[in-house]
């Protein structure tokens, strides 16, 4: 089964708010004959579907972006082509300012992140903020990360150490898909890396045709004219960095990183102590309100039971004053009686 008819459906089912998917993706997988397959098609495509994985709320959150805010998404991988232009030039200078804005662009994504989340109806802790700022972070280090979160199909977070290629692994749920492309400048190892493959060479006549370009022919063995093969002689002789100097680029943007992972740990520190202190303080305070709530309760049974008591002799004083009524009009009565009977 090919991935176009799968991503037609994926893409849709990865924009919906976190809680809406399993009952979505359960649906999609029952209605997908309007693709226009066979019916064995059909079954296969609703296999598929089915097997697509929930992402993490960190990856939707990502996703949300991807679906609602793609430009912050393409200046954050643009960001990251500048990044490792000026690694490759060790442009020091340029590595400080770009690191500087790569602060500031993951900032104001996160902010966003945030809002789009609560949107959809869906709050993200510090922890998945932290996972969020990781893989955005990725997509500046990685061109297949940047096409990853890019492609709206993200199932997991993203996380580069500076020095190896980001884990794709797993990472989008439909492999394949048009990932590299959406970014405008995926190349053939951007693609593969997010399909989790190596490009493949020699194929409908790409590296045969590169070949032919190497050896100065153009369409059909034709030499190609002699001022391009000039520029291929410039670009040659061009010097390139030494190792060591590469090396030493390479060293500079990871202590870069490192201070700038180093700052993160440290707010995160200070937000854990602050979270501490806050849910020591509530936590005392619950104690007092319970000890409060016992006393209030142990007073009110004490006020309850003299209620009863209190009710009680109250209902025996009215009766006996009511007893007492009862003799006086008898005593007023008889008195009365007796003044008007004649004395013998």
């Amino acid at each position: 089964m090919g991935t176009r008819e799968l991503e037609g459906i994926a893409g849709p089912l990865y924009a919906l708010p976190y809680g809406e998917f399993v009952a979505a993706r359960t649906a999609a997988a029952k209605d997908v004959s309007a693709v226009g397959l066979t019916a064995a098609g059909q079954r296969a495509l609703a296999a598929e579907v089915r097997a697509l994985p929930k992402p993490s709320v960190a990856a939707w959150a990502v996703n949300m972006l991807a679906a609602h805010n793609p430009e912050i998404l393409r200046e954050l991988a643009g960001l990251g082509t500048s990044m490792q232009a000026a690694q490759d030039a060790l442009d020091a200078v340029d590595l400080r300012r770009l690191a500087q804005q790569r602060r500031q662009l993951l900032a104001g994504a996160v902010k966003t992140a945030h809002a789009l989340a609560a949107q959809q109806g869906r709050a993200i802790s510090a922890a998945v903020a932290t996972e969020v700022e990781q893989t955005l972070r990725a997509a500046t280090a990685d061109p297949g990360a940047a096409a990853a979160v890019q492609s709206g199909c993200l199932l997991r977070a993203l996380s580069a150490d500076g020095v190896d290629v980001v884990d794709l692994a797993g990472a989008v749920a439909v492999p394949g898909s048009h990932a590299a492309a959406v970014t405008g400048t995926g190349t053939a190892r951007e693609t593969a890396a997010v399909r989790g493959t190596e490009p493949v060479t020699g194929a409908r006549g790409t590296e045969p045709a590169a070949r032919a370009a190497h050896r100065g022919e153009g369409a059909g063995g034709k030499p190609t004219e002699q001022p391009r093969l000039r520029a291929v002689g410039k670009a040659r002789a061009t010097p390139t960095p030494s190792a060591v100097e590469r090396a030493r680029a390479g060293l500079e943007a990871a202590e870069e990183a490192a201070a700038e992972a180093d700052g993160e740990a440290r707010r995160a520190a200070a937000e854990l102590a602050e979270a501490t202190a806050e849910s020591t303080r509530l936590a005392d305070e619950a104690r007092e309100l319970r000890r409060r709530l016992d006393v209030v309760e142990a007073e009110l049974k004490g006020a309850r039971k003299r209620h009863e008591l209190s009710a009680a002799l109250a209902q025996q004083s009215a009766r006996a004053a009511d007893r007492q009524r009862r003799k006086e009009v008898l005593a007023r009565e008889r008195v009365l009686r007796l003044g008007n009977t004649p004395e013998g």
